[in-house]
């Protein structure tokens, strides 16, 4: 699975410059490539980004996640996450199942993976417990 030049790109722009909350990525079957879909602004918040996974396909997507620590430090720490939904079609969860770790690799300076079939194993509280 190939992956487009813009997903480095636009994944350097959010470790590097933070001038991105979230990318989501999807697989473009037809040409066996693996592409930007929405790139979410620095301001958005965790729901904006969970509200652009859609509901029955599955993605890759990364979060810039700010907190701070019990010492009162400000921190970030950047999560992949794979979007599998139950409701999502076998031949894609295969494809994405098949193609992540490959595509994990490309995204040098993610600190943390989620793995989601549902909203839920990807709570607020869930990304909080996983950062710290």
């Amino acid at each position: 699975m190939a992956v487009d030049d813009e997903c480095k790109l636009r994944f350097m722009e959010l470790k590097a410059k933070r001038s991105h909350r979230f990318i989501v990525f999807k697989i473009e079957e037809k040409i066996q490539r693996v592409v930007v879909e929405t790139v979410g602004e620095s301001q958005q918040s965790y729901d904006d980004f969970t509200a652009s996974l859609p509901a029955d396909e599955c993605r890759y997507a990364v979060y810039d996640f700010d907190f701070t620590t019990e010492e009162n430090v400000q921190k970030s720490k950047i999560f992949f996450v794979a979007w599998s939904p139950d409701t999502s079609k076998i031949r894609s969860k295969m494809l994405y199942a098949s193609s992540k770790d490959r595509f994990r690799r490309e995204l040098d300076g993610v600190q943390v993976e989620l793995q989601a079939t549902d909203p839920s194993e990807m709570s607020l509280d869930i990304v909080k417990e996983r950062a710290f």
